[in-house]
């Protein structure tokens, strides 16, 4: 009698487990349940946002063999925690922009010994067949402040490693402003002459020179100060001679540019690129040719029903030019993009004129 007793108790007891095991489940959001992936695991971009099992946020991206490499910072707030909590860098890689691989974790804040944390903003570029990702973190007390470091890899999904053992932006070397988190948003442009630069900056633009190597400043840090509304997070491209510096403008954000026939400028405000981004306070936007097409790619917190300003996600739609070199406004879409293909006559036009 007492062993079928206990018998009793241990199922009652097990049973009871499973039931409130169940129940507390049933509490949490089917999309705020990550089991993980496995490396390398595929899937297909049904409109957007491309990405619906994670959330991802602060979008770089790089063109490299024939295919898009997609960069971001995984938000990872739960729903009572009303700020950024970011842990690790993504990549996922694309040869269309709608079939997506995405890869194992590539970076995270804990690979920069002399970091603290945070999976802020982040750009990866390539030269001589070397990557190189500058990323936004925070320092540790030895240097208090956001900071920007770099890692370096052969391969544009890594391994990534720290390419410096220390940061390359710390906040005492900028003194625009009298807040700690100015140094944030780092975008890195590679000029026809392979002069590279970087901008970066929060409430008050910043730029510099870097050497051949990549992991240093070539000359002063120099402030860009005729943007209006400069909050953050810059972004350079170049089409057709003109360069074109995009960032998000007031607070909360839109995208808005400025055009130059100079890399140093003087830069010449042009207005709005893109609205306030549905749901989110931010605005983060990255621009790339592709296949014959340029592609805005920037996030939202439109997932359902849980997205917001601290759970956001990547969006892609497709952004044109005006004849006189100025940008058409951005058409933010739920249907996102077609898939990429080769041999639009614009294309061919891209393909001709090199």
């Amino acid at each position: 009698m007492k062993k079928i007793g206990e018998r009793f108790v241990a199922k009652s007891f097990f049973a009871g487990l499973l039931v409130a095991v169940g129940a507390l489940v049933a509490t949490v959001p089917a999309n705020a349940i990550d089991l993980g992936n496995p490396a390398d695991t595929t899937f297909r971009a049904k409109g957007n946002p491309i990405i619906t099992h994670k959330y991802t946020a602060d979008p770089a991206a790089l063109v490299h063999d024939g295919k898009v490499y997609l960069y971001a910072g995984r938000d990872e707030a739960p729903l009572d925690f009303h700020f950024y909590r970011m842990n690790e860098w993504l990549v996922f890689s694309s040869p269309d922009m709608e079939n997506w691989t995405e890869h194992p974790v590539p970076l995270k804040p804990s690979d920069f010994k002399w970091a603290k944390g945070d999976a802020w903003a982040a750009e990866v570029v390539e030269k001589d067949g070397k990557f190189y990702w500058y990323v936004t973190v925070t320092h540790d007390d030895t240097k208090p402040g956001k900071a920007i470091g770099v890692a370096v890899a052969d391969s544009p999904t890594g391994p990534f490693k720290d390419a410096r053992g220390s940061a390359l932006i710390t906040n005492e070397m900028t003194t625009g402003t009298s807040i700690d988190w100015d140094d944030i948003d780092p975008t890195v442009f590679i000029d026809d002459d392979g002069q590279a630069y970087m901008f970066w900056g929060n409430t008050k633009a910043y730029y510099a020179k870097l050497k051949d190597n990549m992991v240093e400043l070539d000359g002063p840090i120099k402030t860009i100060d005729n943007l209006p509304n400069f909050t953050e997070a810059p972004y350079v491209h170049k089409h057709k001679g003109n360069y074109y510096l995009s960032y998000a403008y007031q607070f909360p954000e839109k995208t808005a540019y400025a055009m130059s026939k100079s890399i140093e400028g003087p830069w010449e405000y042009k207005g709005i690129l893109n609205e306030l981004a549905g749901n989110s306070n931010t605005n983060h936007q990255a621009i790339i040719d592709f296949k014959g097409k340029t592609y805005f790619i920037y996030h939202t917190g439109g997932i359902q029903p849980n997205g917001g300003s601290f759970r956001r996600s990547v969006a892609i739609d497709e952004i044109f030019y005006n004849p006189d070199g100025t940008m058409k406004r951005v058409v933010m879409t739920t249907e996102g993009v077609a898939p990429a293909k080769e041999g639009t006559k614009a294309a061919a036009k891209k393909k001709k004129s090199r």
